[in-house]
């Protein structure tokens, strides 16, 4: 199974957020994707996604096409452990992590699908089988900066079904507005987006605490700094997740050698793929730790955490951004969540392609 070709396609998907939404220091618009299309000689193909959120898509999509593809050509794709390994270490000049890192796990999430397509199963199947077909999704709210529309998102994504919702908020004003909101019994995250100091974090830690928050999410910065979120854990007795910022199971290891939070959060289109996703799964479940995937994605990001998901315990929810309206989808209705829940595709590989008009039309018309 040689590989005869390596594209990827840059698609803008507008949305809107249900309000003054943004995440970190960007106001986003579009919804940005690079895909990662393998072909093989016999003319199967698979498909992948390389993170490209805030500004980073072109310069993604150029390390795949000149840097990394050019080293795929000719190579047996179902070697994909191999080829993972070949990859990190053949580029390791350039950094194990950031960019180089979102366009080697695009390129091992297109492989898993090939191998998926190549064996006619999906890539549950491949990973040991599957244990539920639905997932349960928690809604993830945009940074609104407004306790009104804060409250109002909440409502509205409680009134859609979902059972627990996370905010990306930084103030008391806003939790506590969440909070009134949605009542006492529904579970609450807190994703700030590492923007303290560890004693400014402690002081905000200390102001969430009234609102009983099932977990407060990457408070601060550098988010490598896992002895002061272990201290901060420890301290203010509040569970803490990390993890999307993280690449490679080396750095997931050393997260949890120093026990740094409560739940564990692998993005799979950032971390390595799902080769280096599956590491951090077995390395938890040595440990007793628990993951919680970041996967705030609607490609085949999207459908890879899906798919790893589906063989892990009920306990691991699915990240769905909560946008307002999306003016194209690359699988239609398909993986919209419904009650809360996500169905898990069920053909071979990740399950689903993505639809060629959707690609054809919202492709990045100056690259």
């Amino acid at each position: 199974m040689k590989i005869a070709k390596v594209d990827t396609h840059l698609v803008r998907l507008p949305y809107t957020t249900g309000g003054d939404g943004k995440i970190g220091n960007m106001d986003w618009s579009t919804l940005d994707y690079v895909l990662v299309r393998i072909e093989v000689e016999s003319g199967l193909v698979g498909w992948g996604d390389a993170f490209a959120y805030g500004g980073a898509a072109r310069s993604v999509k150029a390390v795949v096409d000149y840097m990394l593809a050019p080293q795929l050509i000719g190579k047996d794709a179902s070697a994909i452990g191999q080829l993972s390994y070949y990859l990190q270490q053949g580029n390791h000049l350039v950094g194990r992590y950031g960019i180089t890192m979102f366009g080697i796990s695009g390129i091992d999430i297109a492989l898993w699908d090939l191998m998926g397509k190549a064996t006619d199963q999906p890539i549950s199947t491949l990973l040991g089988g599957s244990r539920r077909n639905e997932i349960p999704a928690y809604a993830s709210l945009f940074n609104y900066g407004n306790p009104d529309q804060v409250a109002e998102n909440c409502q509205r994504a409680l009134d859609e079904g979902y059972q627990s919702i996370k905010l990306h908020e930084t103030t008391e004003q806003a939790v506590r507005a969440a909070r009134v909101a949605i009542g006492d019994d529904v579970p609450l995250m807190v994703d700030t987006n590492c923007p303290w100091t560890p004693w400014q974090a402690h002081k905000a830690a200390l102001s969430f605490k009234p609102y009983n928050l099932h977990w407060l999410e990457e408070p601060i910065f550098p988010p490598e700094n896992f002895e002061s979120l272990n201290h901060l854990g420890i301290e203010v007795d509040i569970p803490l997740a990390a993890g999307e910022n993280a690449c490679t199971a080396f750095e997931f290891q050393q997260m949890m050698n120093a026990e740094a939070v409560t739940y564990y959060q692998p993005s799979v289109t950032k971390v390595g793929g799902i080769t280096e996703f599956k590491k951090i799964v077995a390395m938890a479940n040595l440990k007793g730790n628990t993951i919680m995937p970041h996967a705030p994605y609607f490609g085949p990001g999207l459908l890879a955490t899906l798919q790893i998901l589906s063989t892990m315990p009920d306990e691991c929810l699915a990240e769905n951004f909560y946008y307002k309206t999306l003016e194209a989808s690359l699988y239609g209705e398909t993986i919209k969540a419904r009650d809360g829940n996500i169905t898990v595709p069920n053909g071979p590989g990740l399950g689903l392609d993505p639809n060629p008009d959707v690609i054809k039309d919202y492709c990045d018309k100056e690259t």
